[in-house]
C-alpha cells in the first residue's frame, strides 16, 4: 500500500497528520498489530518529524506544503517527509547531554531510538527528505 498527504505547514494539522497515518496502517493491518503501543510510537515520530518541519524548515510560511508518504509492505512501514526549507546539516548535530538541560536536539535521537532506521537527504529536486522506517510486530496472542 502506498499513499501521501499533502498538508500545510501549520502546527494546527497536527491531529490531521497523525490522525491519516494511524488510520491508513490500522485500515490495511487491523488487529494484527497492537496499536496501544505502536500507536504511541509512531504518534511520537510523527508529532517531532512534522513539528520540525513546521518550526525550523518552513519557519513563518505556513503555505509551504508538507509532503508525508506512507509505503507499507506487509509489516514494514517506510515514512518520508519532505520540506522545501534550507536543510539541517546532520554533521553539526551534537547528541543532548542531560547534564547541560538543552532544550533542542532530542528529536534526532527520540526518531533513532523509536524506529529501525532513519535517513536524511539534503536537496533532492529542492526538497529535503526525511526517511523513517520499521517493523510492525505482530500482536501477541
Amino acid at each position: 500500500m502506498k499513499t501521501e498527504l499533502h498538508i500545510p505547514s501549520d502546527l494546527k494539522f497536527l491531529t490531521i497528520v497523525e490522525n491519516w497515518l494511524l488510520g491508513s496502517l490500522e485500515v490495511e493491518l487491523g488487529a494484527s498489530v497492537d496499536w496501544t503501543r505502536q500507536s504511541n510510537r509512531l504518534r511520537l515520530v510523527l508529532v517531532e518529524a512534522y513539528s520540525n518541519v513546521v518550526r525550523h524548515a518552513h519557519k513563518n510560511q505556513p503555505n509551504l506544503p508538507v509532503l508525508i508518504r506512507l509505503e507499507l509492505k506487509e509489516r514494514d512501514i517506510a515514512l518520508e517527509i519532505w520540506d522545501h526549507g534550507k536543510g539541517f546539516d546532520l554533521s553539526s548535530y551534537l547528541p543532548p547531554n542531560p547534564e547541560h538541560k538543552q532544550e533542542n536536539g532530542y528529536g534526532w535521537l527520540i526518531m533513532n531510538r523509536l524506529m529501525d532506521r532513519v535517513e536524511y537527504r539534503l536537496q533532492v529536486n529542492g526538497r529535503n527528505c526525511l526517511k523513517l522506517e520499521a517493523s510492525l510486530p505482530a500482536t501477541q496472542p
